[in-house]
């Protein structure tokens, strides 16, 4: 009688852990098919010249982005370096421009080492921005990260 008890429990314990394996397995092959949400649009964007054209036609650029994609759908940074990097000066003429993209989700940053050999510090510098030890690394990293790269 012990060994058909035994044998009975035993059954229904492979039982349940059969049919707790094929749920997970269920479970599993539905996530799988399900789609994924979209992964957010990346670009990077190089503004190098002391141009303010230049500068503008990468804001622009920024904006359109946002517009045509959406804003919450898409991650921009501009990075500022060499002789660029006086449109992020407090008296640029660009500033109500960068100040505006900034407020729509765009990250601006500037190129410390550019700051250094430019002899700017950050009190010279526009509220708000971002600061990055090298520009060029910068940019590099982000293709890495799978950025788009623009240079306008």
């Amino acid at each position: 009688m012990n060994r058909r008890r035994f044998a009975v429990v035993a059954s229904i314990g492979s039982a349940l852990w059969l049919t707790q394996s094929f749920a997970a397995l269920a479970q599993t092959a539905a996530a799988a098919k399900s789609p994924a949400a979209p992964a957010k649009s990346r670009l990077i964007i190089q503004v190098s010249d002391a141009d303010p054209k230049k500068w503008m036609l990468a804001l622009n650029n920024a904006k359109n982005v946002q517009a045509d994609l959406g804003k919450d759908q898409v991650e921009i940074e501009l990075v500022a370096y060499g002789p660029g990097i006086g449109m992020l000066k407090m008296d640029s003429e660009a500033g109500p421009r960068v100040a505006e993209a900034m407020g729509d989700g765009v990250k601006v940053v500037a190129c410390e080492n550019t700051m250094t050999n430019q002899k700017i510090s950050k009190n010279d510098m526009l509220p708000k921005i971002g600061y990055v030890k090298a520009g060029v690394v910068e940019i590099m990293q982000k293709q890495q990260q799978g950025y788009a790269y623009l240079r306008p």
